[in-house]
């Protein structure tokens, strides 16, 4: 149960637009229009092929989502409160479409189609949430623009749902919501013809000339500093400049070219913040399998056109308004978190993880955070978001900021000071972070990485009076305990662990790199004994 407290420093934060907009959203309930469907428009130009999803309508009534396989032969399927509300709007998105398709999945497809439209009237269910619709929009779409035809029962369909989508914009929710519904906005404007349609479009791009401001950050990182999150707004953006190339005209030259200069910030952005792996590094709620990886954008935007940095990363480089911080020396690859969670008015996927960081050496990851598994409200996920998930210190059992009810952040970490320079042959970058001011003590948590080509040294210094202080380093599961103070890596040779200034302990722990997994991990838990620990990790 959350406290009057949390309540209000979570509220405190909000827009005021959001608190009449969300009165507005739940109060108002717009009519249903079911007028015939306008005519679709004349292809104009050359579309080419998106992102392949994975398959997931595996029979006739066999769906497999977020790693859970479930029958869904009847109707009351579709809204079972048995299931939890994201792997519902994964069943209502019909991502299957968008994946590569022979005639008899197909004919899954088109039969699974029609069932939603039977099973699910206009306004009812969690399938007509804006979210899911504007997905659904988008992928019913790009599969009619694929074959060139959508069936009329269809069309019919496709035309209601932009119409109730357009009167139930998530401006309550801002973010990631927003764009999607924006995106989805231009697409329905894009694929029908006619007065309507060209209202569509205007409120689609009229959105998206608010938001893509506003949530591309100068360096080309998207504001809620998800890697995960940061990778659909991409795919989003390449999605649309598919979609213009497609009814090519429609949209003005100038706009289509603003969106690929954000799309190539966006790749340069996110090519800095993956492992050697080419998979996301897990800052905030990020996780594998959910959006499409860093080697698929580029062949996207490649296919579209459009060309990312081709220079090498840099050994040291400090990623801008974002916030993070990547280090290489060696074989040794470390992104740090000295970033804010995400905009102050919608940190939904923020976690309490400041100053964390994880490592790669020899191209595999050895320090990770523990991931994403869930996002259904209880004690799993609010433990996937507290301070002690992450490679980071935890001060008198508290989080570094106040994650609570699944999406909510009361209180908050400020960075208050960070630097990134090369001295003496390391890699140093310093963080602060207040996060902690709200304790009796007020303790500020300063931290210090230094980065050499064998070896980590870092420094956790606690200014204020606490009590405990407890730093940890989640270590990937491929790596094993060989010593008290010992593991060896994939690659045979063995990491060492030093620390001064407090005591270290090797426990068993779990990594969540896949909603609805868990695998066993070790954990070094470091409990300070002083003001200051310096912890070193060396290899060969």
């Amino acid at each position: 149960m959350a406290s009057i407290s949390q309540y209000w420093h979570t509220i405190r934060h909000l827009r005021a637009s959001q608190l009449y907009r969300r009165a507005w959203f739940r109060l108002i309930q717009p009519r249903v229009d079911l007028r015939e469907a306008p005519p679709q428009r004349r292809v104009t130009g050359a579309w080419v092929e998106p992102v392949a999803k994975d398959r997931s309508l595996l029979g006739v009534s066999t769906v497999s989502f977020l790693g859970e396989t479930r029958d869904v032969a009847n109707a009351r399927c579709w809204n079972d409160p048995s299931s939890g509300k994201l792997w519902l709007y994964n069943l209502h998105y019909f991502d299957d479409l968008s994946g590569s398709s022979t005639p008899q999945q197909r004919k899954l497809q088109e039969d699974f189609t029609l069932r939603w439209i039977a099973e699910n009237p206009p306004a009812l269910g969690c399938g007509w949430d804006p979210y899911p619709t504007s997905l659904r929009i988008v992928n019913w779409i790009k599969r009619g623009r694929a074959e060139s035809a959508i069936p009329g029962i269809e069309m019919q369909s496709l035309a209601v749902q932009c119409r109730w989508l357009a009167k139930r914009v998530e401006h309550h929710l801002l973010a990631n919501h927003l764009f999607v519904n924006g995106k989805a906005l231009v697409f329905g404007g894009l694929f029908f013809d006619g007065p309507e349609a060209d209202q569509w479009l205007d409120q689609g791009l009229g959105i998206l000339k608010q938001e893509i401001p506003e949530q591309i950050l100068s360096d080309g990182g998207h504001f809620e500093r998800s890697p995960m999150y940061h990778a659909i707004v991409l795919e989003d953006l390449l999605d649309l400049i598919n979609a213009s190339n497609g009814w090519h005209g429609r949209i003005p030259e100038a706009i289509v070219e603003g969106w690929k200069d954000s799309a190539r910030a966006m790749l340069d952005w996110l090519s800095r913040m993956v492992h050697p792996d080419g998979e996301f590094a897990f800052f905030n709620d990020c996780a594998f399998a959910i959006a499409p990886t860093l080697a698929q954008l580029r062949a996207y935007a490649t296919r579209l056109g459009i060309s990312s940095s081709a220079r090498a990363l840099a050994s040291m480089h400090r990623i801008g308004s974002s916030g993070y911080a990547r280090a290489e020396s060696g074989s040794a690859v470390l992104i740090a978190d000295v970033a804010p969670i995400g905009p102050e008015y919608q940190p939904g996927h923020a976690h309490a993880d400041t100053l964390s960081f994880e490592l790669s050496i020899h191209g595999r990851r050895v320090l990770v955070n523990s991931g994403t598994s869930t996002y259904a409200i209880g004690s799993q996920r609010a433990h996937e978001r507290s301070t002690r998930a992450h490679n980071t210190v935890e001060i008198d059992g508290c989080d570094s900021s106040e994650v609570w009810g699944g999406f909510r952040v009361a209180r908050r970490a400020h960075v208050i000071s960070s630097s990134f320079a090369e001295t003496d042959g390391s890699i140093v970058i310093t963080g602060a972070h207040d996060g902690y001011r709200r304790l009796r003590g007020r303790p500020v948590h300063l931290r210090e990485w230094r980065l050499s080509a064998n070896r980590l040294v870092i420094v956790d210094s606690i200014s204020g009076r606490f009590t405990t202080a407890v730093a940890r380093l989640y270590l990937h599961p491929s790596i094993v305990q060989v010593g008290p103070h010992a593991v060896r890596l994939p690659t045979g040779e063995q990491l060492l662990f030093a620390v001064h200034g407090g005591c270290l302990n090797i426990e068993t722990a779990s990594w969540h790199p896949q909603f609805g997994l868990a695998q066993a991990n070790l954990c070094v838990v470091l409990r300070m004994s002083e003001s200051t620990m310096t912890t070193e990790l060396q290899w060969a």
